[in-house]
């Protein structure tokens, strides 16, 4: 007898999934599509093995915000060991130097960090997925090699100390896509005046899904005792993702219209740029306002 399909639903929404340490983002979106039965998914930003935290699962139609995701600002607990320096700057690799931690205090630690603030260039390190002439940067950098590698704009939007204990600091950080915290870390200890290496990194959150609680492997073990029903309540509509937009109205007829690509006219008055369009209180997916009162398709979310 064939063994059944692991994958035989079409499930469409968000999870936002608390990974745990010690699994790489793939496992972590295998065990969450295995427990789904979902045909279709993906992850929204990855998280190193040490690293702990949201991960943003998207399943089905949901695998559309993907690239929304990827590309919105993140808030991360970050703990760093002063006073030595990894060659990965986290636990992955041995120390291989190290500093005297001179004295600090909260209000030394407040300055530095508050230097931070802003735009900035930030040079990513050598222990990333970066691709240097088709090879990842830290396949290089195991094999013992370092290359140039060109400095990046971000933008740090909020930085400050959670907790100073003799040589450990740890701080909460909002950052820009493309910020590596590890590098981060590394800078703020180099401004304190010695070396650090990150120990415990977690991530917060995920814009826009500030404040919204994370669902953890054991409780999708539990959904999966309790059935589908219960699982897909875990899920937050693909919606959620664009809530920063303005909402339409379509009724039937523009509905019928928009799925077959056509531009349509909205129920109510509609402001121009991106809009989510409605039908009936469904989700139909992204539309462009136009200055006649209709919407035109830009990406739907919904099968035809």
């Amino acid at each position: 007898m064939s063994k059944p399909r692991r994958f035989y639903r079409d499930v469409d929404g968000i999870l936002l999934l608390d990974k745990p340490l010690g699994l790489t983002s793939n496992a972590a979106l295998q065990q969450a599509r295995t427990a789904f039965g979902a045909r279709k998914a993906g992850h929204a930003g990855s998280l190193d093995p040490l690293a702990s935290g949201l991960l943003p699962v998207c399943f089905g139609q949901a695998t559309k915000v993907c690239g929304r995701l990827l590309n919105s600002g993140k808030t991360y607990t970050v703990v760093v060991q002063l006073g030595a320096r990894t060659e990965s700057l986290d636990c992955e690799t041995e120390v291989i130097e190290r500093a005297p931690v001179p004295a600090l205090d909260d209000a030394k630690v407040d300055g530095v960090l508050s230097g931070f603030l802003g735009e900035q260039q930030q040079i990513p390190p050598m222990h990333s997925a970066l691709k240097h002439e088709g090879a990842r940067l830290y396949e290089l950098a195991r094999r013992g090699e370092s290359v140039e590698r060109e400095p990046r704009q971000i933008v740090i939007q909020r930085i400050q100390r959670t907790r100073l204990l003799g040589d450990v600091l740890e701080f909460e950080v909002h950052c820009s896509k493309g910020t590596y915290i590890r590098s981060l870390a590394a800078d703020i200890s180099r401004a304190l005046g010695t070396l650090g290496y990150v120990t415990g990194l977690r991530r917060l959150s995920v814009e826009p899904f500030e404040g919204l609680p994370m669902v953890t492997l054991p409780d999708l073990e539990l959904g999966q005792r309790c059935g589908a029903a219960a699982l897909d309540s875990l899920l937050l509509g693909a919606d959620t993702a664009f809530l920063d937009l303005p909402r339409t109205e379509l009724d039937g007829a523009g509905e019928a219209g928009l799925l077959q690509g056509q531009t349509v006219m909205a129920v109510q008055p509609v402001a121009s740029g991106q809009l989510r369009a409605y039908a009936g209180g469904r989700f139909l997916g992204l539309v462009e306002g136009q200055e006649d009162g209709r919407v035109r398709p830009m990406r739907l979310f919904v099968g035809v």
